[in-house]
């Protein structure tokens, strides 16, 4: 099975992605990971990309594409697989077409409020990197990791400001892409507030429906 997971940051699209993988038996593929790869292994289409990150640029369309292209052809993803961060424009969701069959594209749906709320609780440890949340997974003793004691600290995308700002860039790039998925009849619409075992069961259910 073929699938794209689209959702704003905050959505938890990372950890049901892998999730999902891990019960679907299929390769979660971030659009990060293929950038890693292909610069590891050292390929011509790596190297070009690892001059464009090292400068500080976005990588261009036609090189991210060409990055998918080479990663779709590698015989471990033969089974199948769950591509996040890729496409995040309509011309890439053009591309892929001509790329791969794919069984449809879930949007993970949660309002912005939420994401602020989720992402502005977090806590971070500046000792031993732990993540806590305020409301959802607190430390024993306010402001200091349970871990190592070490000081909690909120990081500066963290705030909501720059919380805001993802957003805005997010529903900016991607409605266009997601009324695109819907008029092909292939958006899995999926709501992303509750906890990632009920996201999960709702995800199940959509696919057999689907």
């Amino acid at each position: 099975m073929n699938l794209i997971f689209l959702g704003p940051p905050g959505a938890g699209k990372g950890t049901l992605a892998d999730l999902a993988s891990a019960e679907m038996g299929i390769p979660h593929v971030s659009t990060g990971e293929i950038f890693r790869s292909a610069i590891k292994n050292g390929t011509e289409l790596g190297k070009k990309v690892k001059a464009i990150i090292d400068s500080g640029s976005l990588v261009p369309d036609e090189d991210t594409i060409a990055l998918v292209r080479e990663k779709l052809a590698s015989p471990e993803l033969g089974s199948g697989w769950i591509l996040d961060g890729f496409p995040r424009t309509v011309p890439q969701a053009q591309a892929l077409e001509g790329l791969a069959e794919y069984r449809g594209a879930v949007n993970f749906e949660i309002g912005n409020e939420e994401v602020v709320k989720r992402l502005s609780g977090r806590r971070v440890c500046r000792g031993c990197s732990r993540n806590y949340h305020v409301d959802f997974m607190p430390p024993r003793k306010e402001g200091l990791c349970d871990a190592c004691g070490g000081e909690l600290y909120i990081r500066e995308d963290d705030r909501e400001g720059p919380i805001r700002k993802r957003l805005e860039v997010y529903r900016a790039q991607t409605e266009p892409l997601i009324a695109y998925f819907r008029q092909r009849g292939k958006l899995i619409d999926v709501d992303a507030r509750p906890a990632p075992d009920k996201v999960m069961d709702a995800l199940r259910a959509a696919l057999k429906k689907d």
